[in-house]
């Protein structure tokens, strides 16, 4: 792999300390509704690894729908965690900016090769995500997004 395949952002990722509040506050300002607060990463597909360790990591999110960008707001539950982390180190946010993929282990390996690390990864009923952490060269992180079914 020469480069990432595709590279169109589908999502930007925003670590908050309440996901409710905050999905209020952006709802009035969109004019939109409010969208429902899901749990994340908190099942049985999730096995979820944080720095090449099983983790129990979880959270709160909720997810705008905003043309062809989803915007998702996660509230960081269970540790260790990227969101955890960032919330820890830096407050509230932009986390990552998302991108779809169709090779998760090629597209790891490529970013690999340019220097940045797969810091968390784990998987839904549906799909698989990885965390490149790309801040040293990006200065911000990386998300890649699988589906089973496109």
């Amino acid at each position: 792999m020469e480069k990432l395949d595709n590279p169109v952002v589908v999502q930007i990722g925003v670590i908050v300390r309440d996901v409710a509040k905050s999905a209020r506050r952006y709802a009035e300002v969109f004019g939109i509704p409010v969208p429902q607060i899901v749990e994340i990463a908190n099942d049985s597909f999730a096995r979820t690894v944080h720095r090449g360790q099983p983790s129990r990591a979880s959270g709160k999110a909720a997810f705008f729908d905003l043309g062809p960008v989803q915007m998702e707001l996660i509230e960081p539950v269970g540790a260790p965690s990227t969101w955890d982390e960032f919330l820890q180190t830096k407050g509230e946010g932009i986390h990552h900016i998302a991108f779809r993929v169709t090779e998760m282990p090629a597209a790891i390996e490529f970013l690999k090769s340019k220097g940045m690390e797969c810091i968390q990864e784990g998987g839904w009923d549906g799909g698989q995500y990885a965390y490149v952490d790309a801040s040293a060269q990006l200065g911000t992180i990386l998300e890649l997004l699988h589906f089973d079914k496109e």
